[in-house]
Parts: C-alpha cells; structure tokens; sequence
C-alpha cells in the first residue's frame, strides 16, 4: 500500500498558526485500558513512559498535545478585532520594562582587541543546566515495585506443564503487564522453579505465537537487545529492525542498550553495526550510537531553528547534489521538540514538506532511515501508525516487523491509545480490524490483546 500524505499537509502536519505547532492527540478508539493485571489499582504510571518524548510542563514548544476528534481540526480563532496573543500590557502607572545601565561613576567598558570578532548579535540565554531525558520504563536502574508476580509464574507453570499448553492463559498473563512486571515475573518463574521462562515458552509454542510470548517475558530493553542481535546475524543485515530499535531514541536509553548488548552477547554494539553497515549509512548509525542528542528539556530558540532550516535547505535542494551527513547529522542531534519546529519552520519557509524532500534526494535504508527520525519528531503516533500498515500491506505479512512494532507500542499504553487513534485518522479503520484481517489463530488473539483489547 502506497504512503499516502494525510489530509492536512506534509506528514503528521498541525494546523497553521503556531510556531512551533502542538501534536494533537488522537481520539481514543473506545477502549479504556485497564491497570496491568496483578498491579495496585492506585499505582498511576510515571510520568515518563516508554516512547514518550514530550518535554516537561512549561518548556518551550509546548508539550504535544492529542489529536482533536475525528472530522478536521477545529482550529481556536481569535474573536473578532481582539488583539494579537501575547505577554499582556503592564497596568496603568507601571514602571517601564528595566534596561540594563552601567552603574553611576563606573569606567566605560574596555574596547575589544585588535583583530578580535565583532561582539555577538544575538546570544539567547542558555540554561545553566538541561535536564537529562530520564530512561523509558525499563531501561533504567532496577527497581523495586510492590508486586511479587508469583501467582502470575504459577499460572505460566500450570499453562506449559504436562501434556497440552494453555494458550489462552499465557496470553492472558503477558500481554497484560507492564516492563517492569514483565521483568520480575521473569526473574520470578526462573528462580522459583529452577528453569528458564523463555525456553520453556520456545519448547510449548510455534511460529509468530511463539516469537511474540518470547518478545513479552523478555521485556523491551532485552527484546531490543535480541532484535539488534538477530539482525545484524547470518548475511546480510535487516536494516528495518536496526531502524525500530534504535532510531528517534533518548540518549538514555541508547547508553542502556549498549550496555545490556554488550553484558548479553560480550560484543560492543557499534563495532558489530560497522561491521555490518558500509560507508555513510554506517556513518550515520556511529552517529546515532554516539549519544548525544540534544535533550527534550533544551530550549527551541527560533533564530537556531532558521539555521538548520537553511543549512537543510543548502545541502538537499538548494544544490547540486546531496550532503547526506549534514543532513543525518542535523536529524540525529536535534531532540524532538527541535525537529518538529525545523520541519514547521520548512514547509513555511520553502512552501515544501521536509518529508518529500527527504524521499526526494535520498533512497534505501538512508531515506528510511532519515523519515524515521523526522517522524519521530514531528508525529510519533503516525508514524507508528504508518510503520504498522507498512508491515502488513502489499503481498504477504511482515511478521517480525508487525510483532515487535504491536509489542514496542504496548509496552506504552498511552502510547498505543495514540496509535490506534492515528490509524484509524489515517486509513479508515481499526488497528484491530487490520490486524485480524492478516492474521490468525492464537497469533491473532496475541496482537489484538497488546493493543488492549
């Protein structure tokens, strides 16, 4: 199925009028999901979720907000002749706005020496310290939450012993934790039965079933790990698996990835990604491994914003030619707040989506690569609306992909909330109704419970 632009412009595009403009969320689906089974009903989930890159309250550009309800955007118009939004007046009688003066008496400042640059036009304040993006649910240090999971392991035994599986209680176990659960329920079945979840899983299951059970107890900072793996093994490397599993992601969680890679499989994970990659995709993947994206918390200073926009624009269609680097290095280091206001910023400016420019001058695993980040930045939910579609549409399921896409959005509920709203936005259905369109069986039932349902 070809990609198709949404109804309101460029990819995940907002209505005009804001700089940069908010994401709307997307409409629940009708679903309202429920506590994770087995955890405290009081228990709300941190506030930052696996996924979620909105940067704190009160940062500028304001946090994205959901999608309005299906049918257009419903855009707030000012009332007629009232004035443009802004700081309101000072009251009547209100001393003027204080200007900095030198002190009564005090020497004029020293002119600067001979040769030196001229003194900065324009130096915006910069914090004295950015906050660092903290990790996604189960990524970060272990911690301790006030759930056992030994009824849940006991179910998981009963399911797989003796003759015949219970498949329905294993999905029904999985699919309705959490990272941090999916974490001690593992540790937990391990150590009180004395045998290993994920084989015992392996040796009871088939198929996508199994690969998606697997994906579950694993939990998403080792199933990453293990895709990274699977990957990069054998001939060839699955440039799509490389792109879910390290694209668009905090500094934070990159380091934890690097880490659990190199404890699980005693290799260092960017050796073995330039080993498989070759000349500048590889540089951009260095890149990306490197870890050092901006942080959601820094500011969006519009006079940087125009910078990128133009050195974008100079090094794709303002040229002959294509610098592939300036570009991936600009999408890799901006945080996502910065690279919704550059693509805002482009489409206003050029009167062109940055999106059809990237289709425009790249192709292959870079062009895919580099729409990933964009969208990550710009409307995550659709983008991972468009990613599930794009593993199920055409001849055939891709089943590694439409697996471990359902299972990365789960791990986030809020998340999947958007995502099923942005499907539904995008193609007229479901999330569900497609999904059960390409699939069966206890395959089926499987994805259709991450969703939420």
């Amino acid at each position: 199925m070809a990609y198709q632009q949404p109804p309101y412009g460029g990819y995940g595009a907002p209505p005009p009028g804001q700089y940069p403009p908010p994401q709307q969320p997307y409409p629940p689906q009708g679903y309202q999901q429920q506590p994770p089974y087995g955890a405290p009903q009081a228990a709300p989930y941190p506030p930052q979720q696996y996924g979620s890159s909105a940067p704190p309250p009160g940062q500028y550009p304001p946090p994205q907000q959901p999608y309005p309800p299906q049918g257009g955007y419903q855009q707030q118009q000012q009332p007629y002749g009232a004035p443009p939004p802004g700081p309101p007046a000072p009251g009547y009688g209100a001393p003027p706005p204080q200007q900095y003066q030198q002190p009564y008496g005090a020497p004029p400042p020293a002119p600067a020496p001979y040769g030196a640059p001229p003194p900065q036009q324009y130096a915006p304040p910069q914090p004295a310290y950015v906050q660092p993006t903290p990790p996604s649910l189960g990524y970060g240090p272990a911690q301790q939450i006030g759930w056992d999971g030994v009824a849940d392991a006991e179910t998981l035994r009963k399911a797989m012993k003796g003759f015949g599986t219970d498949e329905k209680a294993l999905i029904r176990v999985l699919a309705s934790k959490d990272p941090l659960q999916a974490n001690v329920l593992r540790q937990t079945f391990n150590y009180r039965f004395s045998r290993d979840l994920i084989k015992d899983i392996k040796s009871e299951t088939s198929d996508w079933f199994e690969e998606g059970l697997c994906a579950l107890a694993r939990g998403p900072l080792q199933q990453d790990v293990y895709l990274l793996h699977e990957a990069m093994s054998g001939p060839g490397t699955n440039e799509m698996l490389l792109n879910d599993v390290l694209l668009g992601r905090s500094n934070a969680d990159i380091r934890a990835i690097k880490e659990a890679y190199s404890k699980t499989y005693r290799s260092n994970l960017e050796s073995d990604v330039r080993g498989d990659l070759s000349m500048k995709t590889e540089r951009h993947f260095m890149m990306v491994l490197a870890a050092n994206r901006n942080e959601e918390s820094a500011p969006v200073i519009p006079q940087q914003i125009d910078a990128d926009v133009m050195e974008l624009y100079k090094a794709t269609e303002g040229k002959t030619g294509t610098d592939e680097l300036l570009v991936c290095n600009i999408l890799t280091q901006r945080s996502d707040a910065q690279i919704r206001a550059i693509a805002h910023t482009y489409q206003e400016k050029f009167r062109r989506d940055l999106e059809t420019v990237i289709k425009k001058e790249f192709s292959g695993h870079m062009e895919d690569a580099l729409l990933h980040q964009l969208r990550t930045g710009t409307d995550k939910a659709m983008r991972d609306a468009v990613s599930l579609e794009d593993a199920m549409a055409g001849m055939g399921t891709k089943d590694m992909l439409l697996t471990n896409r359902v299972i990365r959005a789960h791990w986030d509920r809020n998340h999947m909330q958007q995502v099923k709203g942005a499907f539904q936005h995008r193609f007229r259905t479901s999330l569900a109704n497609r999904i059960r369109g390409e699939t069966s069986g206890d395959y089926e039932d499987l994805l259709v419970a991450c969703l939420g349902g």
